[in-house]
């Protein structure tokens, strides 16, 4: 899924904290709303080294999230809450991508079996494919469903991080495949030399 899906996922998360905890959506930038969406986000650093393994923790995200989550309950400070939010939203990114595509760069071909990595367990997740790739039309759809709830929730600077979080996917929904084309190109005209540096995942398809 687009790392735009798992941060606006992630919000989701914050907006339900709002309603019983009125320090999640205080100031005019509430920072538990940006730890939640930090947290949908984090995962996806890893994109040029292991994506989907090096920071993609399923479970052990969950296992941190847990005790962040009670504390914050029985303590609602602007510190419990950002920390729970932001393990939370790392351990729903880390499974979501369990429903989407798998690895490949042509993840609508289907020909991958790993979706994540689960490091409790030792293996890969297979992918699902509820969402066929990043970038599918059905993911657009997931983000607008994620964003809804904070639209009505929030105005001012969160509704506008929203609004713009969702032009970003809709423009990469419509360059997403033209992208693989031109990254077809690109490494095509790479020295051998210069591909030792690129990842694997960005060249395997072109060998």
């Amino acid at each position: 899924m687009m790392a735009t899906t798992h941060a606006l996922a992630g919000v989701v998360l914050a907006v339900v904290f709002a309603a019983f905890f009125p320090e999640t959506a205080a100031g005019t930038v509430p920072i538990p709303v940006v730890a939640a969406a930090l947290g949908g986000v984090f995962p996806d650093f890893d994109l040029y080294v292991a994506h989907r393994k090096t920071l993609h923790f399923p479970v052990y995200f969950s296992m941190l999230a847990a005790p962040a989550l009670a504390v914050a309950l029985l303590v609602p400070t602007t510190l419990t809450l950002s920390v729970a939010l932001f393990f939370a939203a790392a351990a729903l990114h880390s499974a979501m991508d369990a429903l989407g595509g798998g690895l490949e760069l042509k993840p609508w071909l289907g020909t991958s079996d790993r979706a994540v990595y689960s490091h409790y367990h030792g293996r890969w997740i297979p992918p699902r494919r509820w969402i066929r790739y990043d970038g599918a039309p059905e993911d657009l759809a997931a983000a607008v469903l994620f964003a809804a709830p904070t639209l009505y929730a929030f105005d001012g600077y969160v509704q506008t991080g929203v609004l713009v979080a969702l032009g970003i996917s809709a423009a990469y929904v419509v360059l997403r495949k033209p992208m693989v084309t031109a990254a077809e190109r690109i490494v095509a005209a790479l020295p051998a030399g210069v591909l030792a540096y690129v990842p694997n995942r960005f060249v395997e398809d072109f060998r």
